[in-house]
């Protein structure tokens, strides 16, 4: 078979496997995003019939549409968010961004110490239990309607940090490690530096460029433009050494200081859940269960430490921003719930008829 042949056959098959989980999950009235991991899962390549079927871990097109998956989830989390309040206000986001690097990090390394590990495998281990998929939370507030709640703010800030952190963080552990040349991860740092705060230049002072860039009647070329852009900017930032997931970020936050926003949601939010589906897909695609039950024991500690971890870095770190306690409990729980999609609907629906009640016939 030719080999676009078989690419086109890989991506049938990956889209129909996603409706039918996708189909089952609304079906139970649960989140969709258990059933494209479970669903990656049972096509990967540690089941019986791998093989079988053209679906491949690593294969360009999963890759790609996971990549912009990853993208274009934050990048929409910048359109709710304001950049120019961060940093405006550092203070309440480093304070929570402080919270979550000391009790996550923390809670890793403690861990890998307790089983061993040099203090520089303790240290990675931290680097694995401290950050928050950007992905699974982003997908999660969405879903939830949390999305332009107080709360979110804070968690979409941590997330930021979380990025900004582990730039840091990786770079001089591999020095330390791996006995690499200091001065070259020094510069490395620099240049990334220098590229983060130019996206975020962009966010704060980039809006008017922006809506003239996007100023077009046509819903075809307003789509091919947001898309060339954010792609385009995060590809240049991968390519430099820096997350593409955070320079779509700060692209988003340049846009929601222009009038595109209730467009972009209408026009852009079908490819974003398109290409979100198959990043949690890829997910479980790469998930090689005989590893994880060969260290089963370590990966339950693991997964007890890293929810009881959150939750409190969540709740302390809402009241480090300053949110009341009830707001910070959600906070906590926003990374591990799964409010059924008919209640959250439900609830939509009645925020905004609460919404168009106060609404003056004038």
């Amino acid at each position: 078979m030719a080999v676009g042949g078989t690419l086109l056959l890989e991506a049938g098959v990956v889209f129909a496997a996603l409706a039918l989980a996708g189909s089952v999950a609304w079906w139970l009235d649960q989140s969709v995003i258990p059933a494209y991991l479970v669903v990656g899962i049972a096509l990967g390549p540690a089941t019986p019939w791998a093989g079988a079927l053209p679906v491949a871990v690593g294969g360009e097109f999963i890759d790609l549409f996971s990549q912009l998956g990853v993208v274009f989830l934050l990048f929409f989390i910048g359109v709710e968010f304001s950049v120019a309040k961060l940093l405006g206000e550092p203070g309440p986001i480093l304070r929570a961004g402080a919270v979550d690097l000391v009790v996550n990090a923390g809670l890793g390394v403690a861990l890998g110490l307790a089983i061993g590990l040099s203090l520089p495998g303790a240290l990675f281990l931290g680097a694995v239990t401290y950050p928050s998929s950007s992905g699974v939370i982003t997908k999660t507030l969405v879903d939830l309607g949390w999305i332009a709640d107080p709360e979110s703010e804070t968690i979409i800030g941590v997330l930021v940090v979380e990025d900004l952190v582990m730039a840091v963080y990786l770079a001089a552990l591999a020095v330390v490690a791996f006995d690499l040349d200091a001065s070259a991860a020094v510069v490395s740092m620099g240049r990334s530096a220098v590229l983060l705060l130019g996206f975020a230049l962009l966010a704060v002072y980039g809006g008017r460029y922006v809506e003239r860039l996007l100023a077009t009647r046509s819903n075809e070329l307003f789509l091919l433009r947001v898309v060339g852009v954010t792609v385009l900017l995060s590809g240049f930032a991968l390519s430099s050494g820096v997350s593409e997931a955070v320079a779509a970020f700060f692209v988003g936050a340049a846009v929601s200081e222009t009038e595109a926003k209730e467009r972009l949601e209408r026009v852009l939010e079908p490819a974003r859940d398109l290409f979100a589906a198959v990043f949690f897909f890829a997910i479980g695609l790469a998930t090689d269960l005989g590893t994880v039950v060969a260290v089963w024991e370590l990966v339950a500690v693991g997964v007890v430490l890293g929810v009881l971890g959150k939750l409190a870095s969540g709740y302390l770190g809402g009241l480090a921003y300053d949110l009341p306690p009830r707001r910070s409990t959600r906070v906590a729980l926003a990374p591990v719930s799964n409010t059924s999609r008919q209640k959250r609907s439900r609830a939509g629906s009645s925020a905004r008829g609460n919404t168009d009640a106060g609404k003056s016939p004038a």
